[in-house]
């Protein structure tokens, strides 16, 4: 408003200053005025003159019949194609749970023809990529022993295993030792005091060589002491870690996160079995899960990882499944398999391997344990779509094994774990999933194994006792490298 104000006064300045004018004049001068409107209006067309638009006017909104038919048959054609995909999809789904193709012949034969040990399919293509049992027919040379995880070489000719002494030891041979257990990211070794040592770890000793730590088993020599008095601890340290910490009681909602470990074994896009990721390669799991027609062909199965809701979508391809050679159906002794992958898993947040234990742990009663799965909510009921966490007690020998329990099925393979009075277990689709402990790394202290129902009372899950199956798990992750 000033400056329009300021505008106007201007205009008159020259009315009200201007010097006097002679009467003479004819005419009379007007005083000058503002001609000029503030806001002038628009100049109105004239007849016959009128402005071309800058724009053409929107034409009504109409659709060509032409354009509407083109549109409803791209519709029916899209909706037919969604249709006919959805049923190819069961269609296959159908055909893969009950025959194998055979590639090579192109034909198909019936499931329970596939690996039956006959052969069906040109080249004996359908007995070539089966589950294949195998057993351990020597010691595994190395172990990890103790809470202190002190490194131990077994001496055959004597049949000892004998502490690794620090003096020569060296970063090339913690990693060569982590290698062969199975690891390979970030192993380190420390040293701990002998006479802090339980007596039967401290009664032999060895010096590895220094000249190839990759065959160091092969070089060492005896010790009656270690010259230094310390013996090597070893920590391989890509396992284990989860990004919380987080234990519930119960049955209770968990996300894949916090136990990356924990993967889906399928068969024929059907989660049938848990298992836990103990290297990019390598799952453990039970043998059981391959038990009955359809389930040894390598074809049929896929390992899910990284997920908390149930689903195949990148699944990895399975390339070995290797089950215990002294595993029986009717005994669940033994109850213990492993996957080797076709390729291996890209380690992040929601896909990290547990830590395998060291022997004689030393778990006691009623150590707090944790089983996760997708296994059914309920005995005869439906399995999770979300995965489940629960928090459980290890169960003493005698308890578990005593007439009111499981008696002598229990063996020296198997832990029990649970309430006795029931209430929180493992369920069917938990098989072949872990039983973990923490102290300051999460380790795989069991597999899901086998029980009577599912949380009766007096019927706690049963699990395979890991700590007396590492030389097995250690041989197979040696042999199929």
């Amino acid at each position: 408003m000033c400056h329009r104000n300021n505008k106007l006064i201007s205009n008159f300045l020259p009315f009200l200053f201007s010097p006097p004018h002679s009467h003479s004049q004819t005419k009379t001068q007007v005083p000058e005025e503002n001609t000029i409107p503030l806001n002038p209006p628009q100049p109105v067309a004239q007849p016959g003159r009128h402005r071309k638009p800058m724009t053409t006017p929107n034409a009504p909104n109409t659709i060509s019949p032409k354009t509407k038919k083109i549109i409803i048959t791209v519709l029916i054609v899209a909706v037919i194609l969604a249709i006919l995909a959805v049923a190819a999809f069961f269609i296959k789904q159908l055909i893969d749970s009950k025959y194998y193709f055979c590639s090579k012949s192109v034909k198909f034969i019936p499931l329970e023809k596939a690996c039956d040990g006959k052969e069906d399919c040109s080249g004996a293509e359908d007995e070539s990529a089966c589950v294949m049992p195998f057993g351990a027919n020597s010691t595994f040379p190395l172990r990890l022993i103790s809470t202190s995880n002190v490194l131990q070489v077994f001496n055959s000719a004597e049949n000892k295993w004998k502490s690794v002494c620090e003096e020569s030891f060296t970063q090339q041979h913690a990693e060569t030792a982590c290698q062969k257990l199975g690891y390979s990211v970030n192993p380190s070794f420390s040293k701990v005091q002998v006479g802090l040592l339980s007596s039967d770890l401290k009664m032999d000793f060895c010096v590895v060589g220094s000249s190839k730590p990759q065959t160091f088993q092969s070089t060492v020599t005896d010790r009656k002491v270690c010259n230094t008095g310390t013996v090597v601890t070893l920590t391989c340290s890509d396992c284990g870690k989860s990004r919380s910490q987080d234990r519930i009681v119960g049955g209770q909602d968990a996300i894949i996160e916090n136990w990356p470990w924990q993967v889906s074994l399928q068969n024929s896009g059907q989660h049938t079995c848990g298992g836990s990721l103990v290297s990019p390669n390598w799952v453990v799991t039970a043998a059981h899960c391959f038990n009955g027609d359809g389930m040894k062909a390598l074809v049929k199965w896929n390992v899910v990882s990284g997920i908390t809701y149930l689903g195949s979508s990148g699944a990895s391809s399975v390339d070995k499944i290797i089950v215990n050679r002294n595993y029986k159906s009717g005994r669940n002794d033994y109850d213990i398999a492993m996957i080797r992958l076709q390729s291996p898993i890209t380690l992040g947040e929601s896909r990290r391997p547990v830590c395998l234990p060291p022997q004689d742990l030393g778990l006691k009663k009623d150590a707090s344990l944790v089983v996760t799965g997708w296994g059914h909510l309920m005995e005869k009921g439906n399995v999770s779509p979300k995965l489940q966490k629960a928090q459980i007690p290890l169960i003493d020998r005698a308890s578990c094994q005593s007439p009111a329990v499981y008696g002598s099925s229990v063996t020296p393979r198997m832990i029990c774990a649970g309430f006795l009075k029931g209430g929180v277990d493992a369920c069917q689709g938990d098989s072949g999933g872990p039983l973990v402990y923490s102290s300051d790394h999460w380790m795989l202290v069991g597999v899901v194994s086998w029980g009577v129902g599912c949380a009766r009372e007096n019927r706690p899950g049963v699990y395979t006792n890991v700590d007396q199956m590492l030389d097995w798990i250690h041989s197979v992750m040696q042999e199929f490298a």
